[in-house]
């Protein structure tokens, strides 16, 4: 496995790949491994000849009072997996060397990136589809593959390789879960033990709305007040959001469900490093189908 942290001996790498005929997935990570994010390098070894990863902790899409400080970074331990799962090649940066001194450019997704996550981090998806662009036109790969448990960055981040013609396909892979059904995150290793275990409870909730759903509850509201219900359970959890919105625009859904609808939840728990008003973040998302007749999407 080869390991590159200049850009410009990654993109003569790309050249040479190409020029071979030879197709190249790239799995744009932070690192700090794990399950979820070994399924993603599978899913990108199934559509390229070369698999390539990213670590790189990217501090323009943290907020002033986020955790970039503490998130965290074994380079050995990643590089380690990567190589146990036939990784090809890792691109790992040295910050601050990936953002030019006095860097002042950015891309940025209007609409898409206003809902959900983006009502409460302002700039974030805006650090996101920077840096994306940025190892887009470093590995100059032909497919990215990106988790969809960050259903919102997957939807922004295909608008934006859509909108100025990036010739990279953004492929979904499913979300992977631990064995009590949280959703595998980095962060989940900063929750509180008591947190970790209510933190149960938005798997639960996603469990039943789409219950809800099978018994022909079509209603948004009526779904929407079983999921705060279900949230409510967890003493713990501060609910930021729980919606309902259409998985192509991100739009609100209306209140009759005629088609696929996105319920997207964002919940606070307490963080084991026990600072005052210390919590950790956790996202978690399902695409309810209230009319069984009309097949699920292609992924």
């Amino acid at each position: 496995m080869q390991v590159v942290e200049e850009t410009r001996r990654l993109q003569e790498r790309a050249d040479q790949v190409r020029a071979a005929g030879r197709r190249i997935a790239l799995v744009p990570t932070m690192g700090a491994l794990h399950a979820g994010h070994l399924a993603l390098v599978d899913a990108a070894r199934a559509k390229a000849d070369e698999v390539w990863v990213t670590i790189f902790v990217n501090p323009t899409q943290f907020g002033p009072n986020e955790d970039l400080e503490r998130y965290p970074r074994p380079r050995e331990a990643d590089l380690a997996a990567c190589r146990g799962r036939g990784v090809d090649l890792v691109f790992a940066p040295r910050e601050p060397g990936f953002y030019a001194p006095g860097h002042q450019t950015w891309v940025q997704v209007s609409d898409l990136t206003r809902p959900l996550c983006g009502q409460g981090r302002p700039g974030h998806f805006r650090g996101v589809t920077t840096v994306v662009t940025k190892l887009f036109l470093a590995a100059k790969p032909h497919v990215a593959v990106f988790g969809e448990k960050d259903f919102q960055q997957l939807a922004v981040l295909r608008r934006m390789a859509r909108d100025l013609n990036f010739d990279v396909e953004v492929v979904g892979a499913p979300i992977v879960r631990e064995d009590d059904g949280v959703a595998l995150s980095s962060r989940n290793r900063h929750l509180a033990p008591e947190a970790r275990s209510q933190a149960r409870v938005l798997v639960g909730s996603l469990d039943v709305a789409e219950r809800a759903v099978r018994e022909g509850v079509f209603r948004g509201s009526e779904i929407l007040a079983r999921v705060r219900a279900e949230l409510a359970r967890a003493p713990l959890a501060c609910v930021e959001y729980a919606e309902l919105c259409d998985p192509d625009s991100l739009e609100t859904c209306p209140e009759a469900l005629s088609g696929p609808a996105l319920l997207a939840l964002a919940v606070d728990f307490p963080s084991a490093d026990g600072g005052e008003g210390a919590r950790v973040r956790l996202i978690d998302n399902r695409v309810l189908y209230p009319h069984p007749h009309r097949q699920e999407p292609p992924r």
